[in-house]
């Protein structure tokens, strides 16, 4: 658990959004007068905000003049990792540029292989049962050595882990979460020393079921097989390698810790690719002909829901580390999907406050046209509104990521001249910040 956090304000604090340290302000109500750090020309200066299919250092690779990117802001589901859990990550993955969702990646498989020693059985539609149930109630443990020394010892383990808390809802998803506030220096890289962490949600809405009674301690089995269907090509290529990393240090980890069932926990990678090719669909037919127990993956909401049908219906529990999309929430998953991301609903929380106190009063959303894109701009909208912004204070729209450009949807930014600008998507990010920059309303400075 952590500890320390302070409430923002208290209108966000009774709205169960807990913040470290309050955000600087940046927006502007003034009209066409020059905001602080403003652009030339008299322009007042607009606010842009990414959120997590695009806040990486990825993203800053696209531009080449400085500045370019240099305050842009945004969240995305991150913890404050420690020094030690990032020298893991390089040690299982040299060259690692960013680290998001590998604390998610690592937990989804430890969830997974603890459920699976309570169980006594890697059979997926007998350990789903266990799964919520590791991240609530009983003893608590932070490590994998600690965890399954609990569940050796007969006794019943609450992980938290290195994404959070966890406390899983009935529909196994977190009910708490933490989200890094990320910000772009002058040199169009995220600013390290700018990150706060905010904790969005609320414990309480854990579920109560823990589940059966577990098995005998020390039940030995058959061997647990954990596959990955994580981006290594596509428009979500660039979390790929921190995701990789978080799931193979878990399972080096896990067996260095005695692995469970009385075996070594075996990995089998891979492709997620993204929604616009059959990449995941037949990765996910030669996982299962591999005879995997797990899946963790996709990190594309899109992704997922082509290929969640096939994976729960073959009884293998479908563990994603990034699916935001609520459309899971209530998904008809035969209880076999789980994710150790939070819904769109909780990062909407994070990034509408981050909104709201920068000070600004009109709000675009550009948002790309998939599950993913569209639930979280719906979410954040409705805070939004919550927060007090007016209706018609708010204006939306989604594109095609694979249109020839975004003129259009450009030039409805240029015509409403918000104070701030929302681009929820993936690397077609580049393209749409390249055209806001050049009307006057991207976060160049």
């Amino acid at each position: 658990m952590r500890t320390g956090i302070l409430a923002r304000n208290a209108a966000v604090a009774a709205a169960a959004l807990l913040v470290l340290t309050a955000c600087g302000g940046g927006g502007d109500d003034s009209g066409g007068d020059d905001a602080a750090g403003g652009g030339g020309g008299g322009e007042r200066q607009v606010n842009v905000y990414g959120t997590d299919g695009n806040m990486g250092n990825a993203l800053g690779e696209s531009f080449t003049q400085p500045g370019a990117l240099a305050g842009m802001s945004g969240t995305t589901p991150l913890t404050e990792l420690s020094s030690d859990f990032r020298e893991r990550l390089d040690a299982a993955y040299p060259g690692l540029q960013d680290y998001n969702y590998a604390g998610e990646t690592y937990d989804a498989v430890v969830i997974t292989a603890i459920a699976a020693q309570l169980a006594g059985t890697n059979d997926a539609n007998v350990f789903k049962e266990y799964v919520n149930g590791v991240t609530f109630g009983g003893e608590k443990c932070t490590d994998i050595a600690s965890c399954l020394e609990i569940v050796n010892a007969g006794g019943n383990p609450d992980y938290d882990g290195i994404s959070g808390p966890l406390a899983f809802t009935e529909a196994g998803e977190p009910s708490v979460a933490s989200f890094g506030i990320l910000t772009f220096g002058e040199d169009n890289a995220l600013d390290e020393s700018l990150t706060e962490f905010v904790l969005a949600g609320d414990e309480a809405n854990a579920a109560s079921d823990e589940g059966p009674a577990p098995a005998a301690p020390g039940t030995t089995g058959e061997q647990l097989v954990i596959g990955s269907l994580l981006p290594l090509t596509g428009n979500l290529a660039f979390l790929g390698p921190p995701e990789v990393a978080g799931a193979r240090l878990a399972i080096q980890e896990l067996n260095a810790a005695g692995g469970v069932l009385g075996q070594e926990v075996r990995l089998v990678e891979g492709d997620s690719g993204d929604a616009s090719t059959d990449t995941a669909s037949q990765s996910v037919d030669r996982l299962l002909q591999e005879g995997v127990n797990a899946i963790i993956g996709a990190a594309s909401s899109g992704v997922s829901l082509t290929v969640i049908d096939r994976i729960t219906g073959a009884g293998v529990v479908q563990f994603s580390p990034a699916n935001t999309s609520d459309q899971f929430t209530d998904y008809n998953d035969n209880g076999l999907y789980f994710r150790s991301a939070p819904p769109d609903t909780l990062q909407a929380r994070a990034l509408s406050d981050l909104i709201i106190n920068d000070g600004n009063n009109t709000v675009g959303i550009m948002a790309l046209n998939d599950p993913y894109g569209t639930g979280l701009m719906d979410n954040t909208r409705e805070n939004l509104i919550a927060a007090g912004l007016a209706e018609d204070s708010i204006q939306t729209l989604t594109y095609d990521p694979q249109a020839a450009n975004y003129d259009a949807e450009i030039q409805q930014m240029v015509d409403f001249n918000p104070d701030a600008v929302v681009v929820i998507g993936f690397e077609e990010s580049a393209r749409i910040i390249e055209g806001l920059n050049s009307q006057g309303i991207g976060p160049a400075r």
